[in-house]
């Protein structure tokens, strides 16, 4: 947790800054640059691309793809801006990470931030800057990696309509994979607490609770990530840009929907994990209370032949009186004592069992 903080301090810009400044932070990555030009009748991919090169493909017709990996050098950030003409703001929102997700308006392009969920069995989301206009798509994301192989693929061999239409339908299907990889994560982490549940009617043990606050924590960040993206998802689609094409409206529609179920999932699985929470704290208080149980009757069968054991040890003379101490010159006077404890004892016990207090589930 405290790595994190400090790499959120260091994510910002120093008190008094001019906005729009951009500052290179060396520990998020060498920045490079993978372009992909198409159009219905051809493909152009490219890795590792030079400015130079990436002015070149946007001279050419088609839409270009531009996706920016690792955001240490903010001079070839601020080149690639000067080459769309992004505006400065959103370039200094692009390396200050851990923005809220939103989308903005700047005249000739639009600027969408989202969390994008990488894969694996810990939770980590990283933040995605896209920018879009007529005839482009700029991509900028923190480390390579990402869930964006599926639009690629698309592009290369054909498949749907995305090399038929513009550059709006490119960032439509890029928001839309990003929002697919929420799913498994939601998934795996509801296929746990299904497990923990099991669990817990079981035996529950500190081990559940601990993973319990861990899985509601990675479900606070799929919330707080997902909770902005559907207001700026709504802001897409009822933006009535011309840029956005009627044809592309429908799928964003689909992209809120796909939101709004993100949204639900999430929803459902912190409630699942809070009453687990609350199964665990009860099956623990239920469990203080059977063994409390089971000392309370030991300690009441023993009061009783504590007592009889008690005024047997009190040594008085038996010389002294016939009722000064009975029994203890009898031949029998042992044997009698533990036969009346163990009556008690015995007679406790089935008292007890009658009442459904020892061996026998009790409706609460």
């Amino acid at each position: 947790m405290a790595k994190r903080k400090r790499r959120l301090r260091s994510s910002r810009s120093q008190p008094g800054e001019m906005p729009g400044t951009l500052v290179s932070r060396p520990e998020m990555g060498r920045s490079e640059l993978h372009a992909i030009l198409y159009s219905p009748d051809r493909v152009v991919e490219e890795h590792g691309v030079t400015l130079e090169r990436v002015a070149q493909l946007r001279a050419m017709p088609g839409v270009l793809w531009l996706d920016v990996t690792g955001l240490g050098d903010a001079q070839l950030v601020e080149q690639v801006g000067r080459c769309f003409g992004l505006h400065t703001l959103a370039l200094e929102d692009v390396l200050h990470v851990h923005q809220r997700a939103k989308v903005e308006d700047y005249g000739d392009h639009h600027f969408l931030v989202a969390r994008v969920v990488n894969p694996g069995e810990v939770l980590d989301t990283e933040q995605l800057s896209l920018f879009f206009a007529e005839r482009f798509v700029v991509t900028f994301q923190e480390r390579p990696g990402d869930p964006f192989d599926a639009v690629r693929e698309r592009i290369r061999n054909a498949k749907g309509r995305i090399r038929t239409v513009g550059a709006d339908y490119l960032a439509y299907a890029l928001l839309d994979a990003a929002l697919d990889w929420y799913f498994p994560q939601i998934e795996r982490i509801g296929s746990r607490l299904d497990a923990i549940e099991e669990e817990l009617l079981e035996r529950p043990t500190r081990k559940h609770m601990q993973e319990l606050h861990t899985l509601r924590r990675e479900l606070l960040v799929l919330r707080r990530a997902a909770w902005p993206l559907r207001e700026a998802v709504q802001t897409l689609v009822r933006i009535g840009d011309p840029r956005v094409t009627r044809e592309t409206q429908p799928y964003l529609g689909d992209a809120l929907d796909h939101t709004v179920q993100v949204l639900e999932l999430v929803e459902h699985e912190r409630e699942l994990a809070t009453g687990l929470m609350e199964l665990y704290l009860s099956a623990q208080g239920q469990r203080l209370n059977e063994v409390i149980k089971v000392l309370t009757i030991i300690s009441t069968i023993f009061i009783p032949l504590t007592f009889i054991v008690g005024v047997y040890g009190m040594n008085f003379d038996p010389d002294a009186g016939p009722w000064s101490m009975p029994e203890l010159k009898s031949p029998w006077g042992y044997v009698a004592c533990l036969s009346v404890m163990a009556a008690i004892a015995l007679g406790l016990f089935v008292w007890f069992r009658r009442r459904g207090w020892i061996g026998a589930e009790q409706d609460m």
